[in-house]
């Protein structure tokens, strides 16, 4: 079996309950390269070799070459997960249905040390620090015993004749669904770019990282560039760009300057987080 095929309903574990598997992929790096050939027409073969022509095409935005590999994932996950999961419209979804089938008594449990208290500079998402260990406990103990009464609910609502459709709309978000994704390599990449950064939740991040192993075989020519040219890569704005060209010309800038160049708050620290970046290369 080829180091490509292994990889097919292999199944990674996400969080407590949920898993993502690679169920079939069709084409590969040299598919994005007959692609590209075509549209740059004859003698680009003898010039340009499939990496260095992957790698022109992702640092050069020419996207539509990687539009003809596609993957198709199953995936269980938390339906709060899931509804972020959709916001990412350029994909293809058949997810297990509620008002068919009844619902399994699943549902996720953070694990201890990410119950967090909210971040004081991003207005959705956790901060690094962790609850203390007591609080935890019990907030553990609290979200377990809601879940178990809402789907003892539920139950009661099927055991009375209820109709499905109606029976789960108290079910909380936690509760874990299944769903088959197809998806292009295009738009696969923009969902790793988004989903792996640090800014993502992290129980999406940890679904979108077991993605990336999954397809880094398949692809490796294009997911090295996507590495290089994406993920490791900095963008500046204009105003950091012009801080950039004082601190060369050997003029460091103090908090005067940085606030007049428009730098403060969020985007003050995240301006430093790249400067940290660029120093540890």
């Amino acid at each position: 079996m080829s180091e490509k095929k292994k990889n097919i309903n292999k199944q990674y574990e996400c969080l407590d309950k949920g898993f993502v598997r690679l169920v079939d992929y069709m084409g590969d790096d040299s598919a994005i390269v007959q692609a590209a050939r075509v549209s740059y027409g004859k003698g680009t073969k003898s010039v340009t070799m499939d990496r260095e022509l992957i790698r022109y095409l992702l640092r050069h935005r020419h996207t539509s070459p990687f539009e003809m590999v596609e993957f198709k994932f199953h995936v269980k996950l938390p339906i709060f997960v899931a509804r972020q999961w959709v916001r990412h419209r350029t994909a293809n979804i058949n997810e297990y249905s509620g008002r068919y089938s009844e619902m399994k008594n699943e549902f996720y449990v953070p694990e201890i040390f990410q119950l967090r208290h909210q971040s004081t500079l991003n207005k959705q998402a956790r901060g690094e620090k962790e609850l203390p260990k007591k609080e935890s406990v019990a907030i553990l103990k609290k979200m377990q015993k809601a879940q178990d009464v809402l789907f003892n609910d539920y139950e009661f609502y099927l055991a009375k004749d209820l109709a499905r459709e109606l029976s789960r709309i108290n079910l909380p978000l936690s509760t874990y669904t299944e769903w088959y994704w197809k998806i292009d390599l295009h738009n696969l990449l923009h969902f790793l770019r988004l989903r792996m950064d640090w800014h993502a939740q992290y129980e999406i991040r940890v679904y979108a990282e077991k993605i990336a192993e999954l397809i880094k075989p398949i692809v490796p020519l294009t997911y090295q560039a996507f590495q290089d040219y994406v993920v490791h890569s900095l963008s500046f704005s204009d105003q950091e760009l012009s801080v950039l060209k004082l601190m060369l010309s050997n003029e460091l800038p103090d908090e005067k300057i940085l606030d007049k160049k428009g730098l403060k708050g969020l985007e003050l620290k995240e301006f430093k987080m790249k400067l940290e970046k660029l120093r540890s290369k």
